[in-house]
C-alpha cells in the first residue's frame, strides 16, 4: 500500500529541486521532514509541503500507521518553460528562461 502527491507547474527549475529531493529518498518520514527544515535551499519548504500531503494522503485515505512510512519514490521533472526577454545594451534583449517542475513522492509502510 503506498499514498502519492505530487507538485505540478512550481515555479523553481528541476535542477535546483533535485538537489534536495535526493537528500530524502528511501527515508523515514520524522527523518526527511527533519533534514527537510535544516536545509538551506529555496526547494526545501516545497518539498517539505508536497511530503506532509503525501503523509496526510496516506493517513487520511489509506489508514497508514505514520510511525512506519517512509519516502519510497520521489522524482522530479521539468515542466513547461516560461520565456520572457530583459532589454540589454545597443537596443539588444536577451532571452530570461523561467523554468517551472513537476515533482512527485510516494509514501509506504515499511514491513
Amino acid at each position: 500500500m503506498e499514498a502519492k502527491a505530487q507538485a505540478k507547474m512550481v515555479r523553481i527549475s528541476s535542477r535546483k529541486v533535485k538537489l534536495v529531493i535526493d537528500l530524502i529518498r528511501g527515508k523515514k518520514v520524522g527523518e526527511a521532514f527533519a533534514i527537510l527544515r535544516l536545509t538551506p535551499k529555496a526547494a526545501s519548504p516545497v518539498v517539505e509541503k508536497l511530503l506532509k500531503s503525501a503523509v496526510a494522503n496516506a493517513e487520511h485515505n489509506y489508514n497508514m500507521d505514520l510511525d512506519k512510512l517512509y519516502v519510497k519514490e520521489i522524482f522530479v521533472g521539468e515542466g513547461p518553460t516560461l520565456k520572457r526577454f530583459r532589454p540589454r545594451a545597443q537596443g539588444r534583449a536577451t532571452q530570461i528562461l523561467k523554468r517551472t517542475s513537476h515533482t512527485t513522492i510516494v509514501v509506504a509502510e515499511k514491513e
